[in-house]
């Protein structure tokens, strides 16, 4: 691939949107137009992020397997056999790059810095911060028992927010218009396991 080039003329993703957009930024960029790269990384940066956050991973981690993953579709655009499933690409990359990258030690201690910065400006008293940390283990226990669908649909759809549904669509290979009712259902389950755990406050 040729080095990347701006262009003035007007963008042919303009006026599109999801796989559509995605298809012809690829190409675009394939091309040399730097402006095609930027929308992408724009638009799917949100969700990159949040599939790596899901795996436990710091922020500073995170940040790191971000740009790893951009950096590896640079060098793979022209590999790339079918650009309107780019967003699943991404997904499947981020996994493993962040599977490569996670260790439990690096996630402990992720977790306590963390949960330091959390406490310092939402939580005062330390019977405050007790009661959280009881709710957020009942909330991750009940989490864990989900199947693993549910887990990663709600990761992609309560992080990455409404805006992403057709990418994380296209990531988890499922009809656009069955990502709300199967988050719903998916809700309701939490919602059941959490009670389970001694209710839901």
């Amino acid at each position: 691939m040729g080095e990347l080039r701006m262009t003035g003329e007007r963008p042919p993703w303009e006026g599109l949107d999801g796989t559509d957009r995605h298809e012809v930024c690829v190409i675009a960029a394939r091309s040399g137009d730097r402006r095609a790269l930027d929308v992408l990384i724009h638009d799917l940066t949100p969700l990159v992020w949040h599939v790596a956050r899901g795996h436990g991973l710091d922020r500073s981690t995170a940040e790191d397997v971000v740009q790893t993953v951009w950096l590896a579709l640079l060098r793979n655009l022209g590999r790339i056999t079918q650009p309107r499933a780019l967003a699943g690409w991404l997904v499947v990359a981020t996994r493993r790059e962040a599977q490569r990258t996670w260790t439990p030690s690096r996630r402990e201690s992720s977790l306590s810095d963390e949960m330091a910065e959390q406490q310092e400006s939402h939580i005062g008293l330390p019977e405050d911060a007790a009661l959280v940390d009881d709710r957020d283990q009942r909330l991750w226990r009940a989490f864990g028992k989900l199947s693993q669908r549910c887990q990663e649909l709600l990761r992609l759809t309560v992080l990455a927010g409404r805006a992403e549904y057709r990418a994380v669509a296209e990531a988890l290979s499922m009809p656009r218009g069955s990502i709300g009712p199967t988050r719903g259902r998916c809700l309701g389950t939490l919602r059941a396991h959490l009670e389970a755990e001694g209710g839901s406050r």
